[in-house]
């Protein structure tokens, strides 16, 4: 450890001039390392010169910052080799479950004809190679996605937070250090502990790390509230009724979307009542009373009754309580 110490100090890039790092790490210690998976390092070994070959090409263009807005702590060369390897993994999987179905149709069910078996084994060969190949590019800007959504559901609480930390005299710096550490605060904690690495371990400045996390965040409201934090700042201005007002406006919009969420519950209620409750009731009583009329094809009815409980019925629901949690989950107070 004391030699790494030695070697990290030794070749580790150099502040300019009248500038120092605020590396607050105990002494003789080193930053912790990404440790990556055997898995990606499997991944890069086999495919790391095809990935390194075909990163320029266009439609990776935006894959790096789709990484950082996703915080996946990989480059887009070895992102791209695991694309690879998982595709490459995948048809051998694919082929495996493809030579098994065909093997199993052909020698346990001769009765039918053998094209059928092949037909499925080449479509059963073929098609997870491809998903994985169709997914796995666009899964960053995925996750991307999803950050940004529990950014912008966090924004009013820890603009509070902010506010009232701004309101005693706290540092920007500060400020942004302890919202680091206030983990219920969710992607705006490690958005914020991303700004402390940048200026506490890499010794950039406040203003220069609010504009580095401005343009790697995935949530359009953070980085206008960053950019306007360097606006005022650069300008003169004064921080503290900038966090007040910033403050105000998340808060009133808050109370709007959670307006917008309740009308939106009340319409799904008014739905469900007419579509999961009235429709199924009316539609059994409808064919109880056909099955006493016509008594020939009974048994038919019995059986379409039988869907609509046991299928029609609870697809319904299930329905409903998706879109119900999924509307709950887009405000919180």
């Amino acid at each position: 450890m004391g030699l790494m110490a030695k070697l990290f100090s030794k070749y580790a890039p150099k502040p300019s001039e009248g500038r120092e790092y605020k590396v607050k790490l105990p002494k003789g210690s080193l930053p912790s390392y990404i440790h990556i998976s055997p898995y990606y390092k499997v991944a890069w070994k086999l495919m790391g010169k095809l990935a390194e070959k075909n990163i320029k090409n266009k439609k990776y263009t935006k894959l790096e910052m789709d990484l950082l807005k996703a915080h996946i702590l990989l480059r887009p060369q070895e992102y791209l080799a695991y694309i690879y390897f998982t595709t490459l993994v995948m048809g051998l999987v694919g082929i495996g479950l493809g030579v098994f179905v065909f093997l199993f149709g052909y020698f346990l069910l001769p009765m039918l004809p053998s094209i059928i078996f092949i037909l499925l084994g080449i479509i059963i060969a073929v098609m997870p190679p491809i998903i994985a190949l169709a997914t796995l590019p666009s899964s960053p800007a995925s996750k991307a996605k999803k950050r940004a959504k529990d950014i912008d559901i966090h924004l009013p609480s820890a603009m509070n937070f902010i506010a009232s930390l701004s309101s005693a005299d706290v540092t920007v710096a500060t400020i942004f250090k302890e919202l680091a550490q206030r983990k219920e605060y969710g992607e705006i904690a490690k958005e914020a502990e991303w700004i402390t690495r940048d200026t506490e371990l890499l010794g950039k400045d406040i203003l220069t790390a609010l504009g580095e996390a401005s343009r790697r965040s995935p949530s359009t409201k953070w980085q206008e509230f960053l950019q306007g934090v360097i606006t005022t700042a650069t300008s003169g201005g004064r921080l503290k009724p900038y966090f007040l007002l910033k403050s105000e406006e998340f808060e009133k919009e808050q109370k709007l979307n959670l307006k917008r969420n309740m009308e939106n519950l009340g319409l799904f209620a008014e739905i469900y009542v007419t579509v999961g409750v009235a429709f199924p009731l009316f539609l059994v009583i409808i064919m109880a009373i056909m099955a006493l009329i016509n008594g020939s094809s009974s048994a038919t009815i019995v059986l379409l009754l039988e869907i609509v409980v046991m299928v029609m019925i609870p697809l319904i629901i299930f329905v409903f309580s998706y879109f119900i949690y999924s509307t709950s989950k887009e405000v919180t107070v």
